[in-house]
């Protein structure tokens, strides 16, 4: 597996978990539409500590910085 989340994307999807953390366990999101969201948080925060999306690999996504 090659790297191919960079750290902007990196702070979008862990922000991005967070909050729907946040808004799961307020009760703002119940329900199915809550565990959706729960594991959507899950599968964001993989992919942020593996660096790795296989999701961007399928469509040729990369957004790691390129070393000079």
């Amino acid at each position: 597996m090659k790297a191919n989340v960079g750290k902007l994307d990196k702070g979008i999807r862990l922000t991005i978990a967070v909050v729907a953390l946040v808004l799961y366990f307020t009760k703002v999101l119940t329900g199915t539409v809550g565990i959706v969201a729960l594991v959507l948080a899950g599968l964001l925060v993989f992919t942020s500590l593996v660096n790795f999306c296989p999701a961007y690999t399928l469509f040729g996504i990369n957004t790691c910085e390129t070393k000079k």
